[in-house]
């Protein structure tokens, strides 16, 4: 196996840092499936605070959240609209379709995000042959289309029309504290339009595991019931919640620096022949890259950059790559990383000519 010594594929790949460690070695713990787990307890009422809604839940994954809410507000038949790039859609093995028995309706959005007029256009009432939408979701950041931050107004818009047509709203918030670091708007502003939704502990916040869940009261007790269903219940699960208490009250503020080292990072691959970026287009902590231009598949590009300098990165098409730094990327990793991208493109290149 090739050593990595650059991990950009994602920002999943961070691991708690010492100080982290040291913070839940000393958590408090009960059975939280009883409701006796303080540091669980102290988490998600953290949670729930940080994003103006009634209680929150603890979960396993960001995933489990999404089934979990798509469980809890469909009926068999129902329609989902999603993106057609989204989580929900891409990457959550048809869990819709099993838990929920709902029906994922993908809209062909831009950069990941649908307008109200697309939805008008599909959301027409339902009739015996054309089931109801029950819920419409929105994934903030966008996570295919590279983490491009939903706008406060646009969120607005879009969820007024659903809840107008009688539906529900959802947000995939697996990077919604990237967002609220890049814009200054704080997470219970860009949360207050929807029913309910989901924050991710194990991605730029660096803790190891977990995702918290939130909404009204009512939705989450309902919420419990599935979590037991599916086998989310984790009994003396502080230990793991204390890496997200610890994560929210050390690691938002500096979810800059990743932004600011993907910026970098950008601009470092932008002067690599042969590659197409959009550098403006970097918002968050993802960065994208093209490598038609140079003949080479994704595949092959990524596996010789691991091969041959250590860097793994994340293939998302045919000839598209992507790169996420975060806690565990310095400045010098993203040169780094940006300089060996540029090499094997110029090698790369002269094979071609």
């Amino acid at each position: 196996m090739t050593d990595i010594k650059i991990d950009l594929y994602s920002d999943t790949s961070t691991v708690p840092t010492q100080a982290m460690r040291e913070f839940m070695c000393r958590a408090e713990v009960g059975d939280e499936q009883k409701g006796e787990d303080p540091s669980v307890n102290a988490l998600q009422d953290m949670v729930a605070e940080m994003l103006g809604k009634e209680a929150a839940l603890f979960l396993p994954s960001g995933t489990m959240c999404n089934q979990i809410s798509y469980a809890v507000h469909c009926r068999a038949g129902d329609l989902i609209l999603v993106d057609r790039t989204a989580h929900p859609l891409i990457s959550e093995a048809g869990g819709a379709a099993v838990l929920a028995r709902a029906t994922l309706y993908p809209i062909d959005g831009k950069n990941g995000m649908f307008t109200p007029e697309q939805m008008a256009e599909v959301m027409v009432p339902s009739t015996r042959y054309r089931p109801p939408f029950r819920l419409v979701c929105v994934e903030q950041t966008t996570n295919m289309p590279g983490g491009r931050i939903w706008p406060l107004e646009h969120i607005r818009a879009v969820c007024d029309l659903a809840h107008e047509k009688g539906t529900l709203t959802h947000m995939d918030g697996a990077r919604l504290l990237n967002a609220t670091v890049a814009s200054g708007i704080a997470p219970k502003t860009y949360a207050e339009s929807f029913d309910t939704l989901w924050i991710d502990l194990s991605k730029g916040l660096g803790a190891p595991v977990g995702a918290v869940l939130a909404g009204s009261s009512e939705f989450i007790l309902n919420a419990w019931q599935w979590k037991q269903r599916i086998g989310g219940a984790m009994r003396q699960a502080g230990i793991i919640a204390a890496a997200g208490i610890y994560a929210l009250e050390h690691n938002v503020e500096r979810m800059a620096e990743d932004h600011a080292n993907a910026k970098r990072l950008a601009k470092g691959i932008a002067q690599a022949p042969g590659i197409g970026i959009d550098v403006e287009g970097v918002e968050t902590n993802m960065v994208r890259f093209d490598v038609a231009q140079l003949g080479i598949s994704g595949r092959d590009f990524g596996d010789q950059l691991l091969a041959e300098y250590g860097i793994r990165v994340s293939v998302i098409g045919a000839h598209l790559i992507r790169l996420i730094p975060h806690i565990g990327i310095s400045e010098s990793d993203v040169d780094e990383a940006a300089q060996a991208i540029c090499q094997l493109s110029e090698k790369v290149g002269c094979k071609t000519i």
